[in-house]
């Protein structure tokens, strides 16, 4: 039976994640800061992880178990929308810490587990984070974050590639979360069932991509 760990699965897409691969059979651990009512109820694996904890964060290998099929690196914050103050700029590297740094460390902490299992490592993004794609400006520690976090997982797809592990980064879309908001086109079911099969399709060609909860390829 294939495993997967999935952070920040309390609510939003990690949730669902975790309700579709443990529907379909998957032995889940799902991390969260706290759980919450709608993971328990799943019945998977639960096991508390901060991400502003990096000592746990590290550490955090050691309760996965000898073999890891798929990390989904989910779990993240948009951070201060401005950065005009000291405080900002605290903020701002804070949102470094848990959406680049974090997921990063975590990924090197179950990399022996994943190279066990010949695994794949996905570090939810967004195309927020593509330079390129950037017309608008604005967003500046959720953007950079995340343009990080896009730059580090390349890093990682190459240095796990003879290991025989497949990295990417994914962007869910648009979707009615906490974060996206009651306006975004996407339901998080559709968003979770089109990044699953993008995960399924995803070999050793595709390995340090970016790409849409539909299989387009995003520019960095």
């Amino acid at each position: 039976m294939p495993n997967v760990l999935i952070t920040g699965a309390n609510r939003g897409l990690g949730l669902e994640f975790a309700r579709q691969y443990s529907a379909d059979g998957w032995d889940v651990i799902a991390t969260a800061r706290q759980s919450s009512p709608e993971l328990d109820a799943l019945g998977v694996s639960v096991e508390g992880l901060d991400m502003r904890d990096l000592d746990a964060v590290a550490s955090f290998g050691s309760r996965v178990g000898e073999g890891l099929d798929l990390l989904i690196a989910n779990a993240g914050t948009y951070g201060p929308r401005s950065v005009a103050n000291a405080e900002d700029a605290q903020g701002w590297s804070e949102t470094f810490t848990v959406n680049t740094i974090a997921p990063f460390l975590l990924a090197q902490a179950v990399r022996p587990a994943a190279e066990q299992a010949r695994g794949k490592l996905i570090g939810i993004s967004t195309k927020m984070g593509s330079i390129e794609d950037n017309t608008s400006g604005g967003y500046i520690a959720y953007r950079s974050s995340k343009a990080a976090l896009n730059a580090a997982w390349r890093s990682l797809a190459i240095d796990v590639r003879r290991s025989g592990i497949v990295a990417a980064v994914l962007h869910p879309g648009w979707v009615q979360t906490r974060m996206g908001g009651s306006s975004a086109p996407l339901e998080p079911e559709q968003s979770v069932a089109g990044m699953r099969r993008v995960i399924d399709g995803l070999g050793p060609d595709q390995s340090g991509g970016f790409f849409a909860y539909d299989g387009t390829e995003i520019p960095w």
